[in-house]
């Protein structure tokens, strides 16, 4: 492609979107950061039977990661892995700017009708404000 030093990998819970960016950084021979990024829970943490439903969603982000970790080992890949909560297409801008990354690699699904409708997409945000050219993987 065109040389990049660093790529960030902004995981959505497809392995297709990992594996696709692991294949072009070990082409390129790069750096390679994944991100994964929970939304921001603000709903009633008090739930019958859960004591403690952010440590809940907090687990099955690590969960995520030690996937994401296995994946990248099987391909031969050193990875740094990170994981965000907030905003998603603000997350992968921000962190795409902390680690100074040349290329962001991220997912998109097929969008319905309600989803074009309503405009919430964070492909398309990333890629109006990112800091650095994104290459989107079909899922």
């Amino acid at each position: 492609m065109r040389g990049y030093r660093k790529i960030l990998i902004a995981v959505n819970g497809s392995k297709e979107v990992l594996t696709e960016g692991l294949k072009l950084a070990q082409d390129e021979k790069c750096w390679v950061t994944v991100v994964k990024v929970l939304p921001s829970y603000e709903g009633d943490l008090n739930l019958t039977g859960i004591k403690n439903i952010e440590d809940i969603l907090n687990s099955n982000g690590h969960q995520a990661l030690s996937d994401i970790k296995a994946t990248a080992e099987a391909e031969g890949a050193l990875i740094k892995t990170r994981m965000e909560e907030g905003e998603v297409h603000k997350k992968i801008i921000e962190v795409a700017e902390e680690e100074r990354c040349d290329l962001i690699v991220m997912g998109a699904k097929k969008r319905n009708w309600i989803r074009k409708f309503f405009g919430d997409n964070v492909v398309e945000k990333v890629i109006s404000l990112a800091p650095c050219p994104v290459f989107v993987v079909g899922s």
